[in-house]
Parts: C-alpha cells; structure tokens; sequence
C-alpha cells in the first residue's frame, strides 16, 4: 500500500501543469522583475549623475588634492587632503607671493613623458581628481616666492631670502630649517613664478631645476589653482593660514607690494 501511494504521488507531480498554472506564475516573475528594473535604473542614473557632477565640479571649482610628501610641512603634512581653488585666478587674478598652489610641472619641474598611457592618465586624472589616489608626477604644491620681475637672492648675512631687496622673514618654514642652503641669485621672467617647499630641506622646487631649460621657472598659466582648505584630516578640517612675511616687499618698479 505504502509503495503504491509513493508511485501515486511522483505520479500526481510529474505530470505536465497547465497553461493556466505557469501563464499565472510567469505573471508574477514578470511583474517582480518589472518593479526591481526601475529601481536598478533609477539608482544607475543617480550615481553615474552624481559622478559626472563630481568631475565637473573637480575640473572647474573646487578640486581635492592628496598631499604626497613632506616638502611642505609643517603647512601641511603628508596625506592631508586639501581643497584648492581653481576659481582663484580664474577672472584675471593672479598668483601672489606668499600663495600656496598646485601647478603642473611638465616642462617646468619634469619633462613630457611622450610615451604615456593616455587611457591610465585619464583613469588616474579622475580617481585624483576626487582625492582618491596620489596626484599626477606632473602635479606639485609649492609657495609662490618670486613673480614676474622679482629678484629673488639668497641669502643675506641672517640667512633670510631677499625678494627686490627686501629681507623676508619666512615664519612658515619648517623648525630647523634654513632660507636655503644653496645660494641663488635670480630674476623671474614674466609670467612666470619662483616656487619653494616649506620644508626647505626636503623639498625639490625652483632651486634644483636652475640648470634646466627653464630655469626652474613654472608659467602662470601652468597653476591649477590656490590651495585655500584643508579637508582631512576632521581635527585640521580649515582655512589655510596667510602669510604676512611678503607684505614689506616692493614691487619691481620700486612701488610698495
């Protein structure tokens, strides 16, 4: 008995169901899958949006910036995450001594790399762009000492730089550190700037580029823009200090700065 009700029973399930049966449970897939696919779409569309609206506001306001090394400390410190802004010389400013900015190098600090991957350059130019990888060999931050027409020397007989012949007094440096240990006497074409590291002892700038095509002179049009935030970390979360060490300095001409 027991054996005949089992054979009755895979019998009952192996036969074919009706149409009505899987037209009705097709009904239901179809209506589930309906409802998930908007809800895929729509959440799709916001992130590449937000995306996309991240990357625009990246390349033309505000854009973060991962700090890689030492060269400016105590100003700032490797891995802070700074936000510079690339409106700061946007409607006909331009850089003033004593401004921390990011500038591209090539030609300046580094030669153009031909054989560059111009697909790992995009792919790497926009995980740097939000602040999610380590900036561009080409992309540095600096202090702008010396603009167009300065003679920038040093160093007098206290070790301080002079800049048209006024000594600057760089409180921002680096405790322990000097103006700089290698002697320059130099004048800054037009258009162009005199970049130093705060932390002049391990930073490679303008001093170590004076024998390059350049003069280690990086053009204006080459800065991306004014580092004027910090970002990260949460207990440093602020406006960057100014600097007053360049307010005595007199321009070119011999009119005060």
């Amino acid at each position: 008995m027991d054996t005949q009700a089992e054979h009755s029973e895979r019998d009952r399930s192996s036969e074919p169901r009706t149409g009505s049966e899987e037209g009705s449970r097709f009904s239901r897939l179809r209506g589930v899958s309906a409802r998930v696919r908007p809800w895929r779409r729509r959440v799709l569309v916001v992130g590449v949006a937000g995306v996309a609206g991240l990357l625009l506001f990246s390349a033309f306001v505000v854009q973060p910036f991962l700090i890689p090394s030492g060269s400016m400390e105590p100003t700032l410190r490797v891995g802070d995450r700074v936000l510079v802004n690339k409106l700061a010389y946007r409607f006909g400013a331009e850089p003033r001594r004593g401004d921390v900015v990011v500038f591209d190098g090539t030609g300046s600090f580094v030669r153009e790399d031909l054989d560059a991957d111009p697909l790992a350059a995009l792919v790497h130019g926009a995980a740097a762009s939000l602040g999610l990888a380590e900036p561009a060999d080409t992309d540095f931050v600096k202090r702008v000492v010396g603009v167009g027409g300065d003679r920038v020397v040093c160093c007098d007989t206290r070790g301080r730089l002079t800049v048209n012949g006024t000594p600057v007094d760089e409180t921002y440096l680096h405790p322990g550190d000097t103006a700089s240990k290698a002697p320059f006497d130099i004048v800054v074409p037009r258009s162009t700037l005199w970049m130093l590291g705060d932390h002049r002892s391990r930073s490679s700038d303008s001093r170590d580029h004076l024998g390059s095509p350049g003069g280690g002179m990086v053009p204006v049009e080459r800065v991306i823009g004014r580092v004027d935030w910090l970002g990260w970390p949460p207990a440093r979360i602020g406006g960057i200090e100014g600097t007053g060490a360049f307010d005595g300095v007199r321009e070119p001409g011999g009119a005060h700065g």
